[in-house]
């Protein structure tokens, strides 16, 4: 069984095996629990993310507003989300608003995409990629 957190309110949830997770709703607010986008974390949210996730693993993008890289880069991890999820959840983290978060996590460079397996980062790759790069990244990884 695996789990994820709801977008909506944050609420932990379980997946059963034999339902398809791009159905499940939320068992507290009822709000589906896959969208195909990228959500938006503050360092509170990831922490959240990583401590409750079982079983989805997490890509985590670290990103700031006035990076041109990250800019031209952010249409391609939205339309890598519509085909990982929903093994892979994807994330974004503003490094400039969450900077503590980006620090805490040795973010250096950005665009930087972190994978996490069961809330502990496995991969790690700084600059921007191509939606088929995202993909083909995150999946080599996860083995």
């Amino acid at each position: 069984m695996s789990q994820v957190v709801c977008v909506a309110c944050g609420a932990g949830n379980r997946l059963p095996q034999d339902r398809d997770p791009l159905s499940a709703k939320c068992g507290q607010c009822k709000e589906a629990l896959f969208t195909g986008k990228p959500i938006a974390v503050t360092g509170a949210d990831l922490a959240r993310h990583r401590r409750l996730t079982k079983g989805t693993a997490l890509l985590l993008d670290v990103w700031a507003p006035w990076c041109g890289p990250c800019r031209t880069m952010a249409p391609n991890f939205e339309a890598a989300a519509r085909q990982l999820e929903p093994a892979v959840r994807l994330l974004k983290l503003d490094s400039e608003a969450e900077g503590a978060a980006a620090g805490a996590l040795n973010v250096s460079s950005i665009p930087t995409l972190i994978l996490f397996k069961d809330g502990a980062p496995v991969a790690r790759q700084a600059g921007a990629m191509s939606t088929a790069q995202i993909v083909a990244w995150t999946k080599q990884a996860l083995g």
